[in-house]
């Protein structure tokens, strides 16, 4: 009797150690699903001006779609470098706004390694950006990637320095902001074509991917 208790009583610790240890595991909540574009740059919180043009132009639904989307994205701070009173004209000017926005952001995902492979790419806007590689870093235009391959669920984040103009040469309307409106518009519309890449918004910074070197 006490033979047979030796061989069970050791069996059933076993399992019941073996049961114990399954725990964490099955209450262990189901990992976070990744977010989209927009949510990334929202959760990241450096992209306010960027999410508020969006939402002002109604491209959330566009950038929160399918995709994939690769989008330059400018932060804040390249926002407020643009000339005194460029951001708030621009909100009043759907069209421009739009057109601006749509100038930072490439269809298909399109990754750091494959962008430094590219002399331009075609945007939704329709027209291209220049790309080039000075000094081992990535430019698009004249604007330098700080921040590259900051993947979302449905594209890519590429993280800029300043903001993305279309071609003066192109059909714009150029919005005034109450002071000279010639060549001052023409210079804000160029600052302005490489900040809305930033679009896209606004990029998963909480988990930041390595600069394009």
């Amino acid at each position: 009797m006490y033979s047979r208790m030796s061989k069970v009583v050791p069996l059933v610790l076993v399992m019941a150690l073996l049961a114990i240890s399954a725990l964490p595991a099955l209450a262990a909540p189901p990992a976070q699903a990744e977010m989209d574009i927009v949510d990334t740059a929202i959760a990241n919180g450096s992209f306010t001006t960027l999410v508020a043009a969006v939402e002002a132009a109604g491209l959330v639904d566009t950038l929160k779609g399918e995709g994939p989307f690769t989008v330059f994205a400018p932060t804040d701070d390249a926002f407020n470098a643009l000339p005194e009173g460029t951001v708030p004209a621009l909100l009043n000017d759907i069209p421009a706004l739009t057109d601006i926005l749509l100038y930072h952001v490439v269809a298909g995902k399109v990754m750091a390694a494959d962008v430094v492979n590219l002399d331009s790419a075609v945007t939704v806007q329709g027209q291209p950006v220049a790309i080039s590689v000075r000094d081992g870093n990535v430019f698009i235009n004249d604007a330098q990637v700080i921040i590259a391959d900051v993947e979302t669920s449905n594209g890519v984040i590429h993280v800029i320095d300043a903001v993305l103009l279309p071609p003066a040469d192109a059909p714009q309307a150029m919005p005034e902001t109450g002071a000279e409106t010639g060549a001052n518009s023409v210079m804000i519309l160029v600052a302005l074509g490489l900040s809305v890449l930033v679009i896209g918004a606004g990029l998963r910074l909480l988990r930041p991917a390595s600069p394009i070197s």
